[in-house]
């Protein structure tokens, strides 16, 4: 079997079988054609020497916000100052505040101000990244910014998966008319966005700030209607029904969950949909109840990670430091951090068929890493070990020049 490349010398942490201890992975045509030990590798045009490090599948950022104008370093001030997240909302700022500058940008300066928070990213062995919109709320911003993600994966070595996030708060115009911004964006904007093929999923913020379970389950029709898939920001402050919600719906994920109840975990389990963790906002918001990690895992929720990238409560370009976070702060294990950002993080976005492990068929992404062992990349803070990364079969350096033309 003839190949295009081959990956020898590297331990293979596979996310979907054991370990492969001094193997090799062979890529043809941007796939996985062939892994197991290097004594039986096959040929190939190309051969990289992996100096015995360790190579992972790519990983998946599956929960960003990432795309948006502006900055939030007030709010951080204001909340160490004693305000709190919902004070700050009500006040005018927190999402409504990032709607302001993201409506006022330009599609060229949401990319400016964007792509480095993804370059950031990449130069940490993400290959796959979901940017949610949101920060428009109205149809002709939230195409600006679903247009602007699009282009990030056209500018940038990474594979962007989108989410419309229409219902993210309650734009100024509908102040004080929820059900009619809810009509609105399931009659006009839901389908305008699908229509234009800007979205691979939809989302929604279900929370006493943000939207009503019932708000969102029509959200959701809508969504299953035009055959986009559903996922929701749930239980992040307060237990609003909505994992139980998006589980009826067969919802991708759940996002957040630090007040996620035992109906939610129950209706997660049989429903297959993955807990999202995010501790960054956690970390952020100074939060101090977590979510239930033990309960998950002992129902065999799949659990992913994310960085939460969004400029209100976790302005975090850095993967590794959100599995860091999840083992110290949640008592995730090493493993089930890197799960959390490859297997379970595909799953999250509906593409465990072709990415988020290292097996025969999937997509070439991958990520070579400077460490002894995989338990070393959620350990050390700030240190980035990554070597190489992959990206459908083509090789390049972890740092990312950013393009001069958007």
């Amino acid at each position: 079997m003839d190949c295009d490349a081959l990956f020898t010398n590297v331990h293979l942490a596979c996310m979907a079988g054991p370990d492969i201890v001094d193997g090799a992975i062979a890529v043809r045509a941007g796939r996985i054609a062939w892994l197991g030990p290097r004594a039986q590798a096959p040929a190939a045009t190309v051969v990289h020497d992996g100096g015995g490090r360790w190579l992972t599948p790519g990983l998946i950022d599956c929960h960003t916000h990432i795309v948006y104008a502006g900055s939030r370093a007030d709010e951080f001030e204001a909340r160490l100052n004693g305000a709190s997240y919902e004070d700050i909302a009500r006040a005018g700022g927190g999402i409504m505040a990032t709607v302001r500058a993201t409506r006022s940008a330009s599609a060229h300066e949401l990319l400016r101000q964007s792509l480095p928070r993804v370059a950031a990213l990449l130069a940490e062995g993400v290959t796959t990244l979901e940017i949610k919109s949101g920060y428009g709320l109205d149809l002709a911003s939230e195409i600006k910014l679903l247009g602007a993600a699009r282009r990030v994966g056209q500018l940038m070595p990474v594979e962007v998966v989108t989410t419309f996030l229409g219902a993210h708060a309650l734009p100024p115009e509908f102040a004080g008319r929820a059900d009619d911004y809810i009509d609105m964006l399931c009659r006009d904007m839901l389908p305008a966005v699908a229509q234009a093929g800007l979205a691979d999923a939809v989302d929604a913020f279900c929370e006493r700030i943000g939207f009503s379970a019932a708000q969102a389950e029509r959200v959701f029709a809508a969504a299953r209607a035009l055959g986009l898939p559903v996922k929701l920001h749930a239980e992040q402050l307060s237990d609003q029904g909505g994992a139980a919600l998006v589980a009826r719906f067969k919802g991708l994920s759940a996002d957040h969950l630090e007040h996620l109840g035992a109906a939610g975990i129950a209706a997660m389990a049989a429903a297959g949909t993955v807990a999202v963790l995010l501790p960054g906002a956690y970390y952020f918001l100074r939060d101090t109840q977590p979510p239930p990690v033990a309960a998950l895992r002992q129902v065999g929720v799949p659990m992913a990670l994310a960085t939460d990238c969004n400029p209100g409560t976790s302005p975090l370009t850095s993967i590794l430091l959100a599995m860091n976070m999840a083992c110290t702060l949640w008592r995730l294990t090493p493993r089930e951090a890197l799960a959390g950002c490859t297997v379970h993080a595909a799953r999250a976005l509906g593409r465990h068929a072709t990415t988020g492990s290292l097996e025969v068929g999937k997509r070439a992404d991958f990520a070579l890493w400077d460490i002894a062992r995989p338990a070393d990349l959620a350990y050390a803070m700030g240190l980035n070990p990554c070597r190489m990364v992959v990206n459908a079969g083509v090789p390049r350096e972890p740092v990312v020049s950013l393009p001069d033309q958007y």
